[in-house]
């Protein structure tokens, strides 16, 4: 049985304390040795709303293969409401994104992001400086 090294970040515009927490219970179910860094609010980006985000890292352990844990986290976001229509009208329940997977970096843009790059140094055995990925160089999951 493997074991990869993950980094997975949280959002949420909506209820979002008790989501962050739902979602952190969710997480248990498929992650171990995880480590959560503190809360940060956030102004959205790109959004037709003005609702405050309020995000969190966390790093653990899994023994998913990364295909298998993207379509996971994405089962999770259904449960609490996710779909394109409300993605569409700035309406974010929770949003779940392997940000680092056994050293691979996804989700290019969100690393230049204020609260990663605010949050990231937080997490234990993360090899720091990661470095950032140029704009040129962008790809996602």
């Amino acid at each position: 049985m493997n074991l990869h090294h993950v980094i997975i970040s949280l959002a949420a515009n909506r209820c979002q304390k008790p989501n962050l927490a739902k979602a952190r219970q969710c997480l248990s179910e498929v992650l171990a040795d995880v480590v959560y860094t503190a809360e940060l609010w956030t102004e959205p980006v790109n959004s037709p709303r003005t609702d405050l985000y309020l995000n969190q890292l966390c790093a653990a352990t899994t023994t998913l293969p990364l295909s298998e844990l993207n379509q996971w986290l994405k089962q999770v976001e259904l449960r609490f409401g996710r779909t394109a229509a409300r993605r569409q009208q700035g309406i974010v329940p929770i949003d779940l994104d392997v940000l680092l997977y056994d050293g691979q970096q996804y989700h290019l843009t969100d690393w230049h992001r204020p609260y990663v790059l605010a949050l990231i140094g937080q997490l234990p055995d993360t090899p720091l400086p990661i470095p950032l990925p140029t704009p040129e160089h962008q790809k996602s999951c």
